[in-house]
């Protein structure tokens, strides 16, 4: 019998399993994929993380393989219109790190393996749960196709937004899809930004652009469908490196703002759309959620694994009381529980109404909705919004 199961091992299942281990809980992290993922969605790391990965003793070797952002700044056919400077955030991280998932992940399973050398069981397919009077058995197949039991007193959902432990707990989750697409990439940067973040905004849409680590760079920008054709691509790629879809987000690159980047050198392509995810509640007595299985936002402004990373923290923390609790005052047990996702979903409706204004305000308008928004942009670059913009863009509010 475990103290927990966390199913899913993406970054936010990997934090929380480590955060775990590192309170002395006894942890097993279940994860479908047999290996590491080889392309990377997310990228920004925030100040609040950087504080929780700090403490869990993985943020030296977070900065060391990331590129610090101290600045973005927003341009309008080449002249800068606005700019955000993060020196002005709370210390101790005035800054945003830029790091591939696929790097932040090898840098967590390094710290849960330190901690717990056997709690990582790759190629685990879960497919159903049967609670009992001690907790919860996770019932499923590993890689060689073998029966699997794994039983733990509580079970977490760390499985992204089609949770199966979230339909085990039959909490309902609202889904809300915005009419907008995107496609990104990863190319070598040919600018002269440096470890800068640059959002360019345009009628057709806003084109994003931020430093990787290796000298590249990752751009974004909204996709007029259907540009990108059916036989290149599924409607969500996921993150692959298609040479189709490369080509056509260098053409808008070009288009848009004049840059010339090369497809050519492309390591990462993705189309996407976006959507928000709610759920009232987090858990449902022994099985718990976090991340995207209980609420989803969208990628634009990248939020998303950050937001898991706090709600995996706050739920480590929790843990050796809740473990205690449960074994005496089931009560006890479940005012803790409320406490938790009453604080954690506040924090996601807030990075929500973050996240729509970023996709509100770099969608494609008209050109009288354009003027508009130069105004916007302009009043809100005033020094007097200035530090409050900082601290909303970097998660200080979370």
């Amino acid at each position: 019998m475990h103290d927990v199961a966390v199913v899913g091992a993406g970054p936010a299942g990997l934090f929380l399993a480590a955060a775990l281990a590192q309170r002395g809980i006894d942890v097993v992290a279940l994860e479908r994929r047999g290996g590491p993922r080889l392309h990377s969605r997310a990228i920004g790391i925030h100040p609040p993380s950087l504080a929780a990965l700090d403490r869990l003793g993985a943020l030296e070797e977070v900065r060391a393989a990331g590129v610090r952002i101290d600045r973005g700044i927003l341009r309008i056919r080449g002249e800068v219109v606005a700019e955000l400077d993060f020196g002005g955030v709370p210390e101790p991280f005035p800054f945003v790190v830029s790091l591939p998932q696929v790097a932040t992940e090898r840098i967590l399973r390094t710290q849960l393996a330190t901690r717990a050398p056997d709690a990582l069981r790759g190629g685990v397919q879960v497919e159903r749960f049967q609670r009992h009077a001690g907790g919860v058995a996770v019932l499923g197949r590993t890689a060689r196709g073998d029966d699997l039991r794994i039983d733990a007193r509580f079970v977490v959902g760390a499985d992204g937004p089609l949770s199966l432990v979230r339909a085990a707990t039959r909490i309902r989750d609202t889904v809300y899809p915005y009419p907008y697409r995107y496609v990104m990439g990863d190319v070598i940067d040919e600018t002269s930004e440096g470890p800068v973040a640059v959002l360019h905004l345009h009628p057709k849409g806003i084109v994003e652009s931020f430093p990787l680590p290796g000298g590249r760079r990752r751009w974004v920008t909204h996709l007029p469908a259907p540009t990108v054709s059916p036989d290149s691509g599924p409607p969500d790629s996921g993150e692959t490196n298609d040479p189709a879809v490369a080509a056509e987000l260098s053409r808008l690159i070009l288009e848009r703002t004049g840059i010339t980047t090369d497809p050519r050198s492309s390591t990462m392509t993705s189309v996407f759309g976006v959507r928000r995810r709610t759920v009232p509640s987090m858990g449902d007595g022994r099985m718990l959620l976090i991340g995207d299985a209980a609420h989803e936002v969208s990628p634009i402004g990248g939020q998303g694994m950050n937001l898991g990373w706090l709600d995996g923290e706050a739920l480590a923390d929790l843990m050796p009381e809740l473990l205690t609790a449960s074994r005496s005052s089931r009560a006890r047990a479940s005012g803790l529980l409320r406490d938790f996702e009453r604080t954690r979903l506040r924090s996601a409706a807030r990075a929500s109404r973050t996240a729509e204004f970023n996709m509100l305000m770099g969608r494609p308008t008209t050109a009288v909705g354009f003027a508009a928004r130069r105004l916007v942009v302009r009043a809100a670059s005033a020094p007097a919004l200035h530090d409050r913009l900082a601290r909303a863009f970097t998660m200080h509010a979370l």
